[in-house]
């Protein structure tokens, strides 16, 4: 591309290989008017594409590209926490009904999918650590795949390392079998470390305000994004919706406001971490006791971004050493600036995304 988002990767090229293949088949498998919509109910499933590599080889990347590709109305792409979530709140949304005890409530969360005619999912970031997910799985997409979805999910594991070690895994294993079944299962091998690459050499901080650091931000991001500006988005979050202010390339934009100075907690800073392997934040200030709260979300926010090892560019009003002025939250902004440190040296920005505890589900 022109603006230099993509770069030639003959392993790359062999993945959009496939994803054209399911895309291929989505298209020739497309109703033909009327009666093709009335008896296409039985017609065969498009088989899917399990892919899955080191993280920052471009799997995001290719399922975004294969996604705005694909010609048909009836597909959704979410990442997979989000997707298993909204299914967990139906199904305990049913339980709280008067449906007798004969009910199904995994029924329950399928059929509403089944209705909207869905025929393409894409599931980002497919790992399973939760039982309550392990379990959940196998019924859920024997439903979805024999309703005809077609899954395309992007992974660090492979099927079988999937909910590895995980209590009563035999009770998970026949659904790793039901996912070969139904998807192609192929491995990215990229050499590269294109995340690695574009946080390497860079000076991921900027101190000061005004244009000049404003610039040195706005060049960092083109960088991080390939040259994609990005666009706004949104990050759902336990029924709430954060506006994000630009998105691209799996990574996102906001501003310290955007975080901090919105009633935000814990869990919606981890959400922002597993959705993004990125985030670039402008105009932190120093936080003194008129900034107490915000403080604290920013205490929570990086703690977030460092556990999961997300990559951070960010601009300061002042020095690291400067930036907690408020003693309600003078030890734990210790710990903050500490990490911080941490999160701009080359040791932390060449290691991948650590995987998601069991509590995070």
């Amino acid at each position: 591309m022109a603006q230099g988002a993509l770069v030639a990767d003959p392993a790359q090229a062999e993945a959009a290989g496939l994803l054209d293949g399911v895309l291929a088949g989505l298209v020739a498998s497309r109703p033909k008017g009327l009666l093709g919509r009335l008896f296409d109910s039985k017609s065969a499933p498009v088989p899917g594409l399990y892919l899955y590599g080191e993280v920052g080889r471009g799997k995001t990347m290719l399922m975004d590209l294969f996604f705005a590709a694909v010609p048909i109305a009836q597909k959704r792409r979410v990442h997979f926490h989000e997707f298993m979530d909204e299914m967990h709140a139906g199904m305990a949304a049913f339980r709280k009904g008067d449906k007798g005890s004969d009910a199904d409530p995994v029924e329950a969360v399928v059929r509403p999918i089944v209705r909207s005619g869905l025929r393409l999912l894409c599931l980002d970031e497919f790992h399973v650590h939760d039982i309550t997910n392990a379990m959940l799985l196998y019924r859920l997409f024997d439903k979805l795949f024999a309703a005809g979805v077609t899954l395309v999910a992007t992974s660090n594991v492979a099927p079988d390392g999937l909910y590895k070690d995980g209590l009563n895994r035999q009770l998970f294993l026949p659904f790793i079998e039901l996912l070969k079944q139904r998807c192609l299962v192929a491995s990215l091998d990229a050499d590269r470390d294109y995340r690695r690459l574009k946080f390497a050499g860079q000076h991921v901080y900027a101190f000061g305000t005004g244009p000049a650091v404003r610039a040195e931000m706005d060049r960092l991001w083109l960088r991080v994004t390939g040259g994609q500006p990005g666009a706004p988005g949104v990050v759902e979050s336990i029924g709430r919706s954060i506006a994000v202010p630009l998105v691209a390339m799996g990574a996102a934009r906001f501003g310290f406001s955007d975080l901090c100075e919105k009633p935000l907690g814990s869990r919606d800073f981890v959400r922002i971490a597993h959705v993004f392997d990125a985030l670039v934040i402008d105009d932190v200030p120093q936080m003194d006791r008129t900034r107490s709260d915000a403080a604290k979300r920013f205490i929570l926010l990086i703690d977030n971004l460092y556990d999961r090892g997300v990559k951070l560019g960010a601009s300061f009003a002042v020095p690291l050493e400067q930036l907690g002025k408020d003693d309600k939250t003078a030890f734990e902004f210790q710990r903050t600036i500490s990490r911080l440190d941490e999160m701009q040296s080359e040791d932390y920005l060449a290691k991948g995304l650590r995987e998601a505890s069991t509590t995070e589900s």
